[in-house]
């Protein structure tokens, strides 16, 4: 008896389905889970996906372009005893004194390799007053480097190597300025000399100031572990890009804490590029001290709304004195701009290209201010040292 075509279609449907499904299972059980060498298992994932497994990938892609460097200064050293007692010497004279002696003072730091044509970023206090400096990459190579240009004022610098072959590995540079709270990233240096290291965090801040660590701050902050030796080195994010400069630490005994901060590479580019277009970095200034507007000062000057910043003190002759400018006025715009710190008013008035009129708004008293201010180049920092 023959079965009716509609339920032999059927029966041989089932099959052929169970059939295929076995043959799938067998390869996915049979497939080698580990990814192909050389396949990047760094992905970019959305927020119901799982992260990577691993950030090898990112290392390797920048690792190599982080090296170390060695400066090394001849300092004076003296040393103390019984001869160079002042009360020794008020009776017995200086002429028993121990003589100063020089003394070769060595620095440790990290820097990333910028550009082929040999350009290193690195922080400022690695290099300062350096009569030599080393640079030593990866794979062991010893390259001698020359200051390219400095900026105390964000603590960056830009040295440069020799290099006849040209092969320096250059590192990719990512974005710094849309980093978000909880990124992943990678800081690369050399901590207390021990070889180049990799340790990991995520982003804990952006933005952060009023440090006390430079004149201009903007930090990244991150939980990755940075100690001696990391200042200028890399800080990457989880595809290998370069996102900022190690700088500094938060620490009461000089080691990691877990707060660590670091240069966007968005400011580092801007301050490289100035070095090497104009051989220094040219700010706008005014000449003022501020403080912000707090709820106190806002009742004491009779303001209705805490906002602006109070100008604490104007320096003689400069721009903000020949305007008219006076301590006691309150500034609340700048142009079209409204500052809300006297962070801010640094960071309006620095942007500024020397020679550019702007219009100051504030009051002075009870009464409105309104005067025009020409930006002058802001002088040099001046750097005091022990």
């Amino acid at each position: 008896m023959q079965l009716p075509r509609l339920a032999l279609f059927t029966i041989i449907s089932v099959a052929a389905g169970l059939l295929a499904a076995l043959l799938t299972m067998s390869l996915v059980n049979h497939q080698d889970p580990r990814p192909r060498p050389g396949a990047s298992i760094v992905k970019r994932f959305g927020a119901s996906q799982s992260g990577p497994v691993s950030y090898a990938d990112a290392v390797e892609r920048a690792a190599p372009s982080v090296v170390n460097i060695y400066a090394t200064k001849l300092g004076v050293e003296r040393r103390e005893g019984l001869f160079d007692d002042p009360l020794f010497q008020y009776f017995f004279g200086d002429s028993f004194a121990t003589k100063p002696r020089k003394k070769l003072l060595n620095s440790l730091g990290s820097g990333v390799v910028i550009s082929n044509e040999g350009f290193i970023l690195t922080n400022h206090h690695v290099i300062v007053e350096a009569d030599d400096i080393r640079v030593v990459l990866p794979n062991g190579r010893t390259l001698k480097a020359q200051v390219a240009g400095t900026d105390p004022d964000t603590d960056l610098a830009v040295v440069r190597v020799e290099s006849e072959a040209n092969d320096l590995p250059v590192i990719t540079v990512g974005d710094s300025d849309h980093l978000r709270v909880g990124d992943v990233v990678l800081a690369i240096g050399n901590p207390f000399g021990v070889g180049q290291t990799v340790t990991m965090g995520i982003v804990g801040a952006t933005g952060r100031n009023q440090l006390g660590i430079n004149t201009f701050e903007n930090f990244i902050q991150t939980d990755a572990a940075i100690n001696p030796g990391n200042s200028g080195g890399a800080l990457i994010n989880a595809y290998g890009e370069l996102i900022g400069i190690n700088t500094a630490i938060f620490s009461q005994t000089g080691g990691s804490h877990g707060i660590g901060f670091a240069i966007p590479v968005a400011l580092a580019k801007g301050v490289m590029n100035q070095i090497l277009s104009r051989g220094r970095v040219v700010r706008g200034w005014l000449g003022i001290a501020g403080q912000d507007i707090t709820p106190e000062l806002a009742d004491s000057f009779g303001l209705h709304e805490i906002r602006g910043v109070l100008i604490s003190g104007v320096l003689q002759g400069g721009p903000a004195d020949i305007a008219g400018i006076e301590p006691g006025d309150i500034i609340t715009r700048i142009d079209n701009r409204v500052p809300g710190s006297t962070q801010d008013v640094l960071a309006i008035i620095s942007g500024l290209t020397p020679g550019t009129r702007v219009e100051i708004r504030g009051w002075r008293g009870d009464r409105p201010l309104k005067l025009q201010v020409v930006v002058s180049e802001r002088p040099k920092s001046r750097v005091i040292r022990e």
